[in-house]
């Protein structure tokens, strides 16, 4: 009379291409992510020679000297300064506007040395350098916009070579002093 009910057989789910889609979603992911890290300062260095160079007599009067001590106090030419000082100050000293006696005679023989202490915090290296780094890429742009009434970012590379030939990137570091 009574009839019973038929249970229903539950029904599975397929779950063979779940591990293949988790596969590909975590491919994709890896591959479209980018990973950001430090790139730290882009600096040309020279080729390697085993042989040591021949110490060459540099003038003093074409070297700016930068020190910064463990107290992260920025010194040029031994008197303290403030970083914000130091792109008008190397500019100026570059180009030697006034033609002062203990500045380069030409921006060709500019020399900025760099030395910090070992204790000295790498932000403030960073925007020192920074700014040194900055008062160049200025020179570059008003003797690009004297010679050439043009941006130098936009010039040929034969036009800004003949700009850096003027006046060279020329910033030497010096072995960190032992605080």
């Amino acid at each position: 009379m009574f009839k019973k009910k038929k249970q229903r057989e539950e029904k599975e789910i397929n779950a063979g291409s779940m591990a293949d889609i988790a596969f590909l979603l975590l491919i994709f992911f890896l591959v479209t992510t980018t990973i950001n890290a430090e790139k730290g300062i882009m600096v040309k260095l020279p080729p390697w020679d085993p042989n040591p160079p021949i110490p060459e007599e540099i003038n003093k009067r074409n070297v700016l000297s930068v020190k910064i001590n463990k107290l992260n106090q920025v010194l040029v030419e031994g008197e303290e300064s403030n970083v914000g000082l130091l792109r008008e100050t190397t500019k100026e000293f570059i180009m030697n506007p006034l033609k002062r006696k203990d500045a380069p005679s030409s921006p060709r023989s500019a020399i900025v040395s760099i030395q910090n202490d070992r204790a000295t915090a790498y932000e403030v290296y960073l925007q020192a350098y920074n700014e040194i780094k900055a008062a160049y890429n200025e020179l570059w742009e008003e003797k690009a916009q004297a010679l050439y009434s043009h941006s130098y970012e936009d010039l040929p590379k034969d036009m800004k070579k003949k700009i850096q030939e003027e006046i060279p990137l020329v910033i030497s570091e010096a072995e960190p002093a032992a605080h």
